[in-house]
C-alpha cells in the first residue's frame, strides 16, 4: 500500500469508529457550509428531532446535521475535540459540565423538554407493572447504561424505589443508549424495559407503564450552544428554533413535558 492510500484508510478508520449515527450531510458538507448546524442529540430525543430540523430547513433555510447517541457518549466526543456546535443533552448535568470545562458557552443553556420514563412490554401486560416486577418472572429487563444515559440512571432509581432493584440486577441487560434498550425489548431480547416515553410515541403494540414521578428525579434535558458554534448563525438559530411555539408543540407531541 502506497503512503497516500495508507492514510487514507487511516482517516476513513477514525471516522467509522465515530460511535454516533448520524443524520442530514456529511461532516465536509458541515465544514463548507455556514448554512448548517451540527447537532448533537441525546438518543431518547431522536425522532422530534428530525422533525424539528426539518421544519427548521423549511422555515429558516439552514440545515441542522443531527448526530445520535448517549448524552454521555456524546460528552466525551466534546471532550476530544468532536466539531459539534449545539448539544441536546438527555439531562442537565452533562451541559453544565460542558459550560464548567469551557467547552460550551454559559448563558446559552436552558431546559427544552422534560422527560418521561415508562416501563415497556410487547408480551407482557403492565396493567399491574409492579406485580409483574415483583414476580421478577421473566428473563431479561432492558435499560440504558446509567453510567451514560439519564433514563438509565432513572430506572435504577424507579427500581431501587420500589425496594426490587437487589431481585432484579441479575437480570438487567443495559443498553449503550435508550435506543440500544429499545431495540432489545423490540427484538425480544427481553421481555420488558425501562424506555422513553417519546419512543413510544407512535408504537401501538405492547404494554406499557408510564413510571409515576415521585419515583425517579425530574430528567431535566438541557441544550447548550458550544463553543465550536460560537460563530454559526445556523447553531443559533437552531437554539432559538427550539423554543417556538412550533417545537414546543412537537416536543409534547413525542410526551414530553416543557419547562416553564
Amino acid at each position: 500500500m502506497g503512503l497516500s492510500k495508507f492514510f487514507r484508510a487511516i482517516v476513513s478508520a477514525a471516522f467509522v469508529a465515530l460511535p454516533l449515527t448520524t443524520s442530514g450531510a456529511g461532516q465536509s458538507d458541515v465544514a463548507r457550509s455556514t448554512e448548517a448546524a451540527q447537532v448533537a442529540v441525546a438518543a431518547n430525543f431522536t425522532a422530534p428531532a428530525k422533525e424539528i430540523a426539518a421544519l427548521f430547513k423549511q422555515k429558516t433555510g439552514h440545515e441542522a446535521v443531527l448526530s445520535f447517541g448517549s448524552s454521555g457518549q456524546i460528552y466525551t466526543q466534546i471532550q476530544q475535540d468532536a466539531p459539534f456546535q449545539v448539544f441536546l443533552s438527555a439531562d442537565a448535568k452533562r451541559p453544565q459540565e460542558a459550560v464548567d470545562a469551557g467547552f460550551a458557552v454559559a448563558d446559552s443553556r436552558f431546559t427544552y423538554a422534560v422527560g418521561k420514563l415508562v416501563l415497556w412490554s410487547k408480551s407482557l401486560d403492565l396493567s399491574k407493572a409492579e406485580d409483574v416486577l415483583k414476580a421478577n418472572a421473566f428473563s431479561k429487563i432492558s435499560i440504558a447504561n446509567p453510567a451514560a444515559a439519564p433514563y438509565g440512571a432513572a430506572a435504577v432509581e424507579t427500581m431501587k424505589a420500589l425496594g426490587l432493584y437487589d431481585s432484579l440486577q441479575a437480570k438487567v441487560v443495559q443498553g449503550n443508549s435508550i435506543a440500544q434498550a429499545y431495540q432489545f425489548i423490540d427484538t425480544g431480547n427481553a421481555e420488558l424495559g425501562f424506555v422513553a416515553l417519546s419512543q413510544l410515541a407512535k408504537a401501538t403494540a405492547g404494554s406499557r407503564w408510564i413510571v409515576p414521578q415521585a419515583l425517579y428525579k425530574p430528567i431535566l434535558q438541557d441544550a447548550v450552544l458550544l463553543k465550536k458554534g460560537t460563530d454559526s448563525a445556523a447553531a443559533k438559530a437552531f437554539l432559538d428554533f427550539l423554543k417556538t411555539p412550533e417545537s414546543r408543540a412537537i416536543i409534547e407531541k413525542y410526551g414530553y413535558g416543557l419547562a416553564n
